[in-house]
């Protein structure tokens, strides 16, 4: 994979390229312009202009962008070609939307193992995923060498999930929970807050004009 310092918000937005990019390339368009890009993604062109500029001459002046050279090039910095196993910890129903949801029809991520504490869920295989009791948690991470785990838990037992999920390899974890967790340094926690989204799109929809 091509190692490559970027701004935080340019590396959230390479996964919106690539798929974008992707449907481009199922429709057979063979090049896109940045102003293309732009409408189809409601991201302006001279960002998307600055975001490729990070990774050097990625198209050409009055041509544009190639869409299959532009394609591996992203495919390559998102490593696309390497699967990567995330463990789901929650499986009420926000971890029952997340195991339905095919991850991997548009990505290379897929959940491989998920944790609750309901007999009625535990030793069970759900949208072909295992789920296993919470007792298991640190062992199979460990065993199945996941680095990344989803929390939908209760956020009054978020931290102690994290605490034991910290024990284990885990590099990342996507956090669902109204918790800010407390991790070691190692640790890259992103949070979901989705009452905090619903909150902030009401304001902005009661409080600026639309453009």
């Amino acid at each position: 994979m091509t190692e490559t310092k970027i701004p935080r918000a340019t590396a959230k937005r390479l996964p919106l390229y690539y798929r974008y990019l992707n449907i481009l390339h199922d429709g057979g368009k063979t090049r896109v312009s940045s102003n293309e890009l732009a409408d189809a993604i409601r991201v302006d062109s001279a960002t998307i202009r600055r975001d490729f500029s990070y990774f050097g001459a990625l198209g050409k002046r009055g041509y544009g962008y190639d869409v299959d050279n532009l394609l591996a090039f992203f495919k390559d910095i998102l490593d696309q070609d390497r699967l990567t196993n995330v463990a789901l910890v929650g499986v009420g129903n926000l971890g029952h939307a997340l195991l339905n949801f095919s991850f991997h029809q548009d990505s290379n991520i897929r959940i491989s193992a998920a944790f609750d504490i309901n007999s009625q869920e535990i030793n069970t295989v759900q949208s072909g995923v295992p789920i296993y009791p919470i007792e298991q948690l640190v062992t199979q991470l460990q065993d199945q060498q996941i680095t990344v785990a989803i929390l939908t838990v209760p956020s009054r037992v978020a931290q102690e999930v994290a605490n034991q999920v910290a024990e284990t390899g885990v590099k990342g974890i996507l956090n669902f929970t109204s918790i800010r967790l407390s991790v070691p340094d190692r640790i890259r926690v992103h949070n979901v807050d989705l009452t905090n989204e619903l909150q902030t799109l009401i304001y902005f929809i009661d409080h600026y004009d639309q453009k």
